[in-house]
């Protein structure tokens, strides 16, 4: 397997089980939704999670893969103001919940660079 294709997949199982868990478990995306969008927290974790199920579809064939690669850097970039409140609500949690919170920021930039790679390089 190519390293094209191993990013590819492991993207799209990433962003499977992402978004499976917002459907299967809720509740800790929505408390990182960020208040000051409008509605509830909830359509957010749905919506959120329904894209990442159809951006890892799109990762998972390799005819669709270049979109893929492109929906999930957008995709990415969409859900950093979450990462961004959960290590604002985190700031003051025990030093490994900090941790976590704190290092999914530079996290985001990876993936993202990864997702472009795909799109990039994607037939």
């Amino acid at each position: 397997m190519t390293r094209r294709r191993r990013t590819a997949a492991f993207l799209a199982t990433l962003l499977g089980a992402a978004g499976t868990l917002h459907f299967v478990r809720p509740a800790p995306f929505d408390s990182i939704v960020p208040p000051a969008l409008p509605g509830p927290a909830r359509n957010y974790t749905y919506a959120s999670g329904a894209a990442e199920l159809g951006t890892a579809a799109l990762l998972a064939v390799p005819r669709t893969r270049r979109l893929g690669g492109i929906a999930a850097a957008a995709l990415f970039l969409a859900v950093f103001p979450a990462n961004l409140q959960m290590a604002y609500d985190w700031r003051g949690a025990r030093p490994k919940k900090r941790a976590i919170a704190f290092g999914r920021l530079p996290l985001q930039g990876v993936l993202i660079a990864q997702a472009l790679h795909v799109a990039s390089t994607a037939r």
